[in-house]
């Protein structure tokens, strides 16, 4: 009996995966696990002991780890006995796996960290010639360090599908922030949109000032992560001859949504709200359809910069000294 009981036990744990998540800080108590499409595959709650544990059945493949804040990027398959031990305040950072299946996670915790300090600025700024031949390299390096890897096959496939996936969006990227050069040393087009700390603000307004534009939504996570850094800009050039805008391009169903955050997350600047979300004609004039975007519009109320660096990006603080000394 006790024989039949442990293969009954081993064959259903070889149908689930086993996920143990020891969060300190932790944004809630409550984690998701979701698949690629950001649809919900798991909920799971903290126990008595400060952890979350769960176990239940999934396809060989990519999925999202969800703290109510921030998302890391999992591989997952039954069989698995995932533990992560990690702080919330230092998310991506701190993120470490042990048991089986753990090699496949840290290698995607680590390849993000690197991504995140890989000079994407600097790439988009070279010469086509030069950007094709950069990004065929880092591409050609990814991949050959997969293949030398001993992790599980199915998951080196799925990541350099990743991996192409990704090239695409890069050239597209690219080609897009090359257009956008056109809208360089141009009459910028003006905006009167909804102001949230009180009736309507229109770039006139603004005219003798040097205007740092975010084009951003409270549903954009790359946008969001930017908000730290943001504050750090606004809080460095306080009381300088420039003026930090954030447009909003939340949909009108999310208007309530976009106000609450504002308040909830204490965004600085001055926050308005685009009209007509991406049909906006401020969107529109500049052709705005990713985001976030950043623009930076001189005295005089030209574009000085259709396609500005990120305020995460060290090349913007350097532009703004050069602007504004």
């Amino acid at each position: 009996l006790l024989f039949l009981i442990a293969n009954v036990m081993t064959s259903l744990a070889q149908e689930t995966v086993s996920f143990v998540a020891d969060i300190a800080n932790r944004n809630g108590d409550v984690i998701y696990i979701k698949d690629m499409m950001n649809k919900p595959v798991q909920e799971i709650k903290v126990n008595e002991k400060g952890v979350f544990s769960g176990t239940f059945s999934v396809s060989d493949n990519f999925y999202l780890l969800f703290d109510g804040v921030e998302y890391a990027q999992l591989f997952l398959k039954n069989g698995y006995e995932l533990k992560l031990k990690m702080d919330a305040k230092n998310f991506d950072e701190s993120i470490k796996f042990t048991g089986k299946g753990s090699d496949e996670n840290n290698y995607l915790a680590e390849t993000a960290l690197l991504d995140q300090k890989y000079d994407y600025e600097g790439l988009l700024a070279m010469s086509e010639a030069d950007f094709n031949k950069n990004l065929e390299e880092k591409i050609n390096n990814e991949k050959a360090k997969l293949d030398k890897s001993k992790l599980d096959a199915k998951f080196i496939e799925l990541q350099k599908t990743n991996i192409d996936r990704g090239v695409q969006g890069i050239k597209q990227y690219y080609t897009e922030s090359q257009k956008n050069k056109k809208f360089n040393n141009t009459k910028a087009p003006s905006f009167d949109y909804e102001n949230h700390a009180g009736g309507k603000t229109k770039l006139e307004d603004l005219k003798g000032k040097y205007v740092y534009i975010d084009v951003w939504a409270t549903w954009c996570g790359p946008c969001r992560q930017e908000i730290p850094s943001l504050k750090a800009i606004e809080e460095k050039y306080h009381g300088k001859n420039i003026a930090f805008v954030s447009i909003s391009v939340d949909a009108d169903k999310d208007h309530e949504k976009w106000k609450t955050f504002v308040t909830d997350k204490s965004l600085g600047g001055i926050q308005l709200y685009a009209d007509k979300s991406w049909n906006s004609d401020f969107t529109k004039a500049f052709e705005i359809n990713s985001i976030p975007r950043f623009i930076i519009i001189d005295p005089n109320g030209n574009v000085l910069d259709a396609d500005a660096a990120r305020p995460s990006n060290p090349k913007l603080q350097a532009q703004l000294d050069k602007l504004l000394q």
